[in-house]
């Protein structure tokens, strides 16, 4: 009666040891090559703000934000795409945000500009990112990186964008 128990005691340890290694053989939800697009976002913004600031060119920018510690924590093809659009369609995001901020875009702080432009920038061009997802991340970096006050600049701003460029999704969300 002893010899069964132990045998089944074993084989409990055992089937408990292969449960384990077979939990640890599943990939985890998040990957951990650096597919992180709020970070990817963080450094669009770094990006933009010293584009503005510094007036650089885009490549001289982004060879230093290749040097930024969260770039291997970022997703690297995202962060390229939407810091090239943003610069190609910058002028064009600037026009278009005009009609729903209180000030001249050139009054805007550097920071609620550059977050203006990127989401700008996803919720007109970049019709896979729900718009709601889109004003979240502006609402986020703003928190972050913004004033005290700022995010909510930032989501009235993107509300009403997000209405005029997206009004069929933005009127489906509200039924």
């Amino acid at each position: 009666m002893m010899a069964e128990n132990d045998v089944s005691l074993t084989s409990l340890v055992v089937e408990k040891e292969a449960d384990q290694k077979h939990v640890a053989k599943k990939p985890s939800a998040k990957k951990k090559s650096g597919q992180n697009r709020r970070k990817s976002r963080e450094l669009v913004l770094k990006a933009v703000y010293r584009g503005m600031l510094n007036q650089s060119e885009m490549s001289a920018v982004y060879r230093d934000m290749a040097d930024d510690p969260d770039y291997a924590k970022a997703d690297e093809a995202y962060f390229k795409q939407l810091l090239e659009a943003v610069g190609e369609h910058a002028a064009e995001l600037d026009e278009k945000m005009a009609a729903f901020i209180d000030r001249q875009v050139s009054e805007l702080s550097p920071i609620e500009h550059a977050i203006l432009q990127i989401s700008g920038c996803e919720l007109m061009f970049d019709m896979s990112i729900p718009y709601r997802v889109v004003i979240n991340e502006g609402v986020e970096l703003a928190k972050i990186y913004g004033g005290i006050d700022g995010h909510k600049y930032i989501n009235g701003v993107l509300d009403k964008l997000a209405a005029d460029v997206r009004a069929s999704e933005v009127l489906n969300n509200k039924n």
